[in-house]
C-alpha cells in the first residue's frame, strides 16, 4: 500500500480530475516526484469509477483504490445492500474478500466478520479503508482463505464467498467446479466452520448446472439492477432438503421488484392466448430464471407462445415486468409494415423473431425513439407478428 498517495497535494489533484479523461492525464509530467505517476492515474480511474457505484467510498476522505479492473468486479452498493438482508448473526468470514464492499454491509448485520484476501496489498488498502469508513467489527487478514479457516478454526453463523469467475486460460467460466476456490470440492470442509454458506457469482452460470453442483441449496437470488443481471447468489444451509426457490431481484431507483417460484415445480403450468389488451415483458433477473411457465401460473396471465417470453392479459395487472396496452396487432407482412411503421419512429423489442433489431430498422426504415413500442414475436398459432403498444 503507497501511503504516499494520502498526501494532501495529490488527493485534491485526484478529485480535481474525477471525470477527466484518463489517456490525456496519462500524458502529463508527473507533478509529484515521491509517487509513481501510473498510481496517481489508476486512482483517479479507480475514484472516478466508484462515484455512483460507491458513493459511500467516493464521499470518504483519504480513501485508496485498487485498480480500475478490480473497482469494475467488485459489489456495487446497492447490490450489497440486498445481500446483507440474507444474513445475520453474531460473525461471518468473507473468503474472498476483494474491495470489502459486501463486508462493509455485512458489518451493519452481523457483530464480527473476518475479512480474508489472498492479495497483501489489497488487504492492506481495504483494512486502511475502512479505518476511514470508520468500520469497526471487520478484520482484516491477508493470505489463503482456506489456510486461514484452519488456523483460526473456529465456528461461524455464515461463510460468504466469491469464486474467482476466471479460469488459467482466461476464459467464461460456466460450472463452479471451474473456478477459484472450487466451491462443490470444498463445500463439506466448509461445513465444518459454518452451516451456512452465501455463495456469489457472476450472471453467466447457469442456475441448473449450479443446483447440480452444489448441495443444500436453499435459496438462488438472481440480482439485477436497473434490468442489468449483476450477480446470482446461492444460499445454501446444511442439510437442507427441500426443493429451492428461485427468487428474482429488480433493483431500480424507485422501487424493488421480486418474484419467486420452486425449482422445477410441476404444478405451474403456462396458458397460451393470441394477444389481448395488454402486453407484459418480464424484467432480465425473471429472463434469467427461466420461470417462464410460474409467471404464467402465479400471476394467472397467459404466454403468447412457448418461446416467445411475453404474456397478456384483458384485465391490467401491475407485476414485477414492463407493462403496455397493445394498440394494434398487425401480421407482419410488407403492406402492414409500409402502412404503419415504415419511415416511422419505434421503440423495437424482439422475442422469438427471426430477425435481429438492426436488419428491421434497416429494412424499413424506422428510427429509434418516439412513444411507441413495437414487439416483432411469435403468436401461438406460430404466425410472426408486430404488437404496436404504449407503455402504461
Amino acid at each position: 500500500m503507497n501511503s504516499l498517495l494520502l498526501n494532501l497535494d495529490i488527493q485534491e489533484f485526484i478529485d480535481a480530475n474525477i471525470d477527466n479523461e484518463i489517456k490525456t492525464l496519462a500524458l502529463q509530467k508527473n507533478p509529484f516526484a515521491e509517487v509513481n505517476w501510473t498510481d496517481v492515474i489508476h486512482q483517479i480511474a479507480s475514484k472516478t469509477k466508484s462515484k455512483t457505484k460507491l458513493p459511500t467510498w467516493f464521499g470518504t476522505k483519504n480513501i485508496l483504490y485498487p485498480s480500475k479492473v478490480s473497482i469494475e468486479q467488485t459489489s456495487s452498493e446497492k447490490t450489497a445492500h440486498y445481500k446483507s438482508s440474507l444474513v445475520a448473526g453474531l460473525s461471518l468470514i468473507d473468503l474472498s474478500g476483494g474491495f470489502g464492499v459486501d463486508d462493509y454491509f455485512f458489518a451493519k448485520k452481523i457483530e464480527k466478520i473476518v475479512h480474508c484476501e489472498i492479495n497483501t496489498e489489497l488487504s492492506e488498502i481495504v483494512a486502511h479503508n475502512f479505518q476511514q469508513l470508520k468500520v469497526t467489527n471487520i478484520d482484516c487478514l491477508a493470505g489463503d482463505s482456506t489456510t486461514i479457516l484452519k488456523q483460526l478454526n473456529q465456528k461461524f453463523d455464515w461463510i460468504y464467498i466469491d469464486p474467482s469467475r476466471r479460469n488459467d486460460l482466461k476464459g467464461k467460466v460456466f460450472l463452479l467446479k471451474d473456478c477459484l476456490p472450487n466451491v462443490p470440492e470444498l463445500l463439506d470442509f466448509y461445513f465444518d466452520y459454518s452451516p451456512n454458506i452465501l455463495i456469489k457469482t457472476a450472471p453467466i452460470l447457469d442456475i441448473s448446472a449450479g443446483l447440480t453442483e452444489l448441495q443444500y441449496v436453499k435459496t438462488v437470488h438472481i440480482v439485477a439492477l436497473e434490468n442489468e443481471v449483476k450477480e446470482i447468489l446461492w444460499e445454501i444451509e446444511k442439510g437442507f432438503g427441500n426443493n429451492p426457490t428461485i427468487k428474482t431481484v429488480n433493483i431500480r431507483k424507485e422501487a424493488q421488484d421480486e418474484f419467486e417460484f420452486e425449482f422445477q415445480d410441476n404444478s405451474l403450468k403456462a396458458t397460451y392466448s393470441l394477444p389481448k389488451t395488454y402486453l407484459y415483458e418480464p424484467n432480465a433477473a425473471i429472463m434469467k430464471s427461466g420461470g417462464f411457465e410460474a409467471v404464467s401460473a402465479l400471476y394467472a396471465i397467459d404466454k403468447l407462445q412457448q418461446h416467445s417470453h411475453l404474456y397478456t392479459s384483458d384485465q391490467l395487472l401491475m407485476i414485477p415486468t414492463r407493462v403496455f396496452r397493445i394498440q394494434q396487432c398487425l401480421a407482419y407482412t410488407k403492406p402492414n409494415m409500409k402502412q404503419f411503421l415504415e419511415n416511422q419512429k419505434a421503440n423495437i423489442t424482439i422475442r422469438n423473431f427471426p430477425e435481429t433489431v438492426e436488419l428491421i430498422r434497416k429494412k424499413w426504415k424506422i428510427k429509434d425513439g418516439g412513444n411507441n413500442y413495437c414487439f416483432f414475436t411469435t403468436d401461438l398459432n406460430n404466425n410472426k407478428i408486430v404488437l404496436i403498444c404504449t407503455k402504461i
